[in-house]
């Protein structure tokens, strides 16, 4: 038997007939750029994030950097970021040219809590970034105090955090800005490359909106000096059609992820979070501890059980970076979070014989 890490082929096929139909709709109106497609999915997206505002643009990296942009994040000033993340929220950073200040992440999880990103405020410090890593919800409302105290923009990182929420009210309007990916393999992910902000600020939806336009609002009149990065219409019609079930297969990921936690319970690995005293994970990934990680990949893999490790390298020890001079000294727990950490199979439609199978292999692993 064979498990994949995710089944991307299942989840179309079980929307193949409303997504062919609305591409073709599509095709036939020669709507290519923008549109009415675009405009309903920010409108829904907006809604679903309980925010005032959505902007489609076209993928996480660039809704980071335009956000940064529209905050008029620059040289000489800090961002606050974790150190344990996907190197996108520290390139980002580099990209507007402002200094990257990274902080560990709690050991258990994953995300970083205000009384360390407080340590790390200077006169420099200009926004606060932190990720929902892995679908689990950061202290947002604690981290928005601490901004406040020191006049700080939050700009969330919420690309693997689609459903997740903080004090019962859903990420996505939380922060200054709240920055999106939507990725094939995310919770809700498009054919492509694809991203969003959502906000409840008119000025920085706006301005967002002309950044990713070449800064304009009116066909060849250009306000400010923008890019080209728009929501493509396909993904917009895809993500508003997946949309509809989110909630649905945020509940069957946070169902399997209950019974991996009670299959393992009594194995030598550590478990991750699946209750936070202040929100709800969306379990984008579910992530193990184990100093054995090599080799129980190694035998889940000759057993079928797709794997991944989410992620192997920290981003101040990619060569991108080398420039900084931080050592796994600097960074303790990320350091051995990058050699312990590793993904199980979580998908949303994933089968009962399927994750059965899955904690099968483990406890055999374990059994030997």
């Amino acid at each position: 038997m064979s498990v994949k890490f995710l089944n991307l082929n299942r989840m179309y096929e079980a929307l193949s007939a409303e997504i062919d139909q609305g591409i073709k709709c599509l095709f036939q109106n020669e709507s290519f750029i923008g549109g009415e497609a675009v405009e309903k999915f920010e409108f829904e997206w907006a809604r679903y994030c309980e925010s005032k505002f959505a902007v489609g643009v076209g993928n996480g990296l660039d809704a980071l950097v335009l956000s940064l942009k529209a905050l008029n994040i620059g040289k000489g000033d800090e961002v606050i970021v974790p150190a344990n993340t996907f190197i996108a929220t520290w390139l980002a950073i580099s990209h507007c040219g402002a200094t990257i200040i990274p902080v560990e992440p709690s050991p258990e999880s994953f995300v970083i809590e205000a009384n360390e990103i407080e340590k790390k405020i200077t006169e420099r410090t200009k926004v606060i970034l932190p990720v929902h890593l892995y679908g689990n919800p950061a202290d947002i409302i604690e981290i928005k105090r601490l901004a406040k105290k020191y006049r700080l923009f939050v700009i969330e990182d919420a690309a693997q955090a689609h459903g997740a929420s903080v004090n019962e009210k859903r990420i996505g309007g939380h922060g200054d800005i709240t920055v999106w990916s939507f990725y094939p393999g995310k919770n809700l992910g498009a054919f492509g490359d694809a991203g969003a902000i959502t906000t409840d600020s008119s000025r920085l939806a706006r301005k967002v909106a002309l950044l990713r336009n070449y800064g304009s609002e009116v066909k060849y009149k250009h306000d400010i000096i923008g890019f080209n990065s728009r929501l493509d219409p396909v993904q917009a019609i895809v993500l508003s059609i997946k949309l509809k079930h989110l909630d649905e297969w945020n509940l069957h990921k946070y169902q399997t992820a209950l019974f991996y936690c009670g299959e393992f319970s009594a194995l030598p690995i550590s478990l991750p979070m699946t209750c936070f005293p202040y929100g709800r994970a969306a379990f984008h990934q579910f992530v193990i501890k184990t100093d054995m990680r090599e080799s129980l990949q190694s035998y889940l893999s000759s057993h079928g059980v797709g794997t991944m490790i989410h992620y192997p390298t920290a981003p101040f020890n990619q060569k991108a970076y080398k420039y900084l001079g931080y050592k796994n000294s600097d960074f303790p727990v990320t350091s051995r979070l990058s050699k312990q950490i590793l993904s199980l199979p979580i998908d949303p439609l994933m089968e009962s014989h399927e994750k059965q199978y899955v904690a099968h292999v483990v406890k055999k692993f374990f059994a030997r």
